[in-house]
């Protein structure tokens, strides 16, 4: 069995790439080597990729499909880890929870289910309160959305990359099972 770091390596990686990426950004920036002032980084975004960045490091690791054991990130949940356990129960390790596009999706369609069952619980419990759902602003806002799905998706990324979980890990893995047939 291949050894895979454990949780502190693989939030160190992910601090040194994030600190790597936002001075390599920050220079590129005061230099020429910027594409344009359109692709310019403003501050609330790059907040935004930070935020994300962290909570998708610290908060929505790939390994709180091992959520019934001692998993970093379910533990900074403090005693709200408890939510994370049925989610370790649906997903095998290393299974769907750590593929590319999937795994960092169902972390985040959990969390939402979790959100809206807290919602419609408190309108049942509180019905004269007036909890509404909040509406998405028109026009929808790029500036703001792809800068946090980029960081939460960079942070998932270079976890599976220290795991040694690449892109085309399901190809080959397919590929394989079909040769054996």
């Amino acid at each position: 069995m291949e050894r895979v770091p454990s949780g502190r390596v693989h939030n160190l990686i992910n601090l040194a790439a994030l600190g790597v990426l936002v001075a390599g950004v920050a220079y590129a920036q005061t230099q020429d080597f910027w594409p344009s002032s359109q692709w310019t980084v403003t501050p609330a975004m790059a907040v935004n990729f930070i935020w994300a960045f962290l909570v998708g490091t610290f908060l929505l690791s790939p390994d709180l499909d091992l959520s019934e054991g001692r998993v970093d990130s379910k533990r900074r949940w403090g005693v709200l880890g408890f939510l994370w356990v049925p989610y370790g129960r649906l997903f095998s390790h290393r299974g769907t929870s750590h593929t590319w596009v999937l795994g960092p999706l169902t972390r985040l369609a959990y969390l939402g289910l979790i959100v809206a069952g807290l919602w419609g619980l408190a309108r049942v419990i509180l019905p004269g309160v007036g909890l509404e759902w909040p509406a998405l602003p028109q026009p929808f806002p790029t500036k703001v959305v792809l800068p946090l799905v980029a960081g939460y998706y960079l942070s998932q990324w270079l976890h599976l990359l220290a795991d040694g979980v690449y892109p085309d890990h399901d190809l080959r893995h397919a590929r394989r099972k079909l040769r054996r047939r």
